[in-house]
């Protein structure tokens, strides 16, 4: 496994890394399958652990927070989010300072544990003022509660007014934003976000590198009934079209050429980027966990960087 520093700062977390968005929650997969994984990806290297608040309302959190229990808490890297409703009440959402104080206490409780070293601003919020927000969270951090706390799926100008906030402010800036980012999905984070990123010090751990399951090859015969895209329509219309079927079968023969597979074609073309700290990924077996965590060992040639551009334009 090859570690990589968030940016500038010092910590250093597993360039490829586990969520739980798939694989935790009410109604997702068999809870000691799910502990398996947990375990296989500790196994193999992975110190960085992705969760929010909102993923099985608190279940995720509850359920990994149990199985990580088990190693030493200094061995793990923890992120969790803030923003998405957590019940009916009007309070209960958002990113003001009423929500992240008391969202934090409930998600350290279901992790069992006295701080994270990563926690996300889930979507910026338009009904709080950025203020509000960049100086909770600042404070979270000198309470000890937080080491580092970033955004997720914001806007290039919405993260440079953050860091505008903070440096006026003297508060403790983001260092680190979550967008989605894959061979299919990327204009937003080359276009937008590492133009504002990188030059802060900012790292990107990115989410649905796998454009959610399209890229490993699951569907070039089409939908099969027990997959994501059958549950979900909006991940079926923003990936399954004809045009990135054939372009997940031309990949085909670049993994085969390199002797590996399309999932790690893909996580080490994410991974080629300087401003990527780490790829989180989904997994809801074991063999996926294996299979995926081989990216961090490949290295992709300018040439063959080439060669996918020219399939991905």
């Amino acid at each position: 496994m090859q570690y990589r520093r968030i940016g500038n700062a010092g910590i250093k977390i597993s360039a490829v890394s586990l969520g739980g968005w798939i694989n935790y929650g009410e109604g997702k997969v068999d809870t000691g399958e799910a502990q398996k994984v947990v375990e296989a990806a500790y196994a193999n290297g992975v110190n960085y652990f992705d969760l929010a608040d909102v993923y099985g309302r608190g279940q995720a959190e509850s359920q990994m927070g149990e199985v990580l229990k088990q190693y030493p808490r200094h061995t793990l890297v923890i992120a969790t989010k803030v923003y998405w409703p957590m019940s009916d009440d009007i309070n209960d959402r958002g990113l003001s300072r009423k929500h992240i104080f008391e969202s934090i206490d409930k998600s350290l409780k279901r992790l069992g544990t006295d701080y994270v070293d990563l926690y996300f601003c889930h979507r910026p919020d338009p009904e709080t003022p950025l203020y509000e927000t960049v100086r909770a969270m600042d404070d979270l951090v000198r309470m000890g509660k937080v080491l580092y706390w970033g955004t997720s799926v914001w806007t290039g100008a919405q993260i440079r007014e953050a860091l505008y906030l903070c440096e006026k402010g003297g508060f403790y800036p983001p260092q680190v934003e979550q967008p989605q980012y894959s061979m299919l999905y990327r204009e937003h984070v080359e276009h937008d976000v590492l133009p504002v990123t990188a030059p802060a010090g900012m790292g990107l751990v990115v989410w649905s590198p796998l454009a959610m399951g399209m890229l490993t090859g699951k569907y070039d015969q089409g939908l099969p009934e027990d997959s994501r895209f059958a549950r979900e329509d909006w991940a079926k219309e923003r990936f399954l079209t004809e045009e990135n079927v054939n372009r997940v079968k031309a990949l085909k023969s670049i993994a085969d050429e390199l002797g590996i597979t399309r999932s790690q074609l893909a996580l080490a073309w994410t991974l080629r980027h300087p401003g990527v700290s780490s790829a989180i990924s989904g997994a809801t077996k074991v063999s996926q966990v294996e299979d995926n965590l081989k990216a961090a060992e490949v290295n992709l040639s300018a040439e063959v960087i080439q060669r996918i551009e020219t399939i991905l334009s």
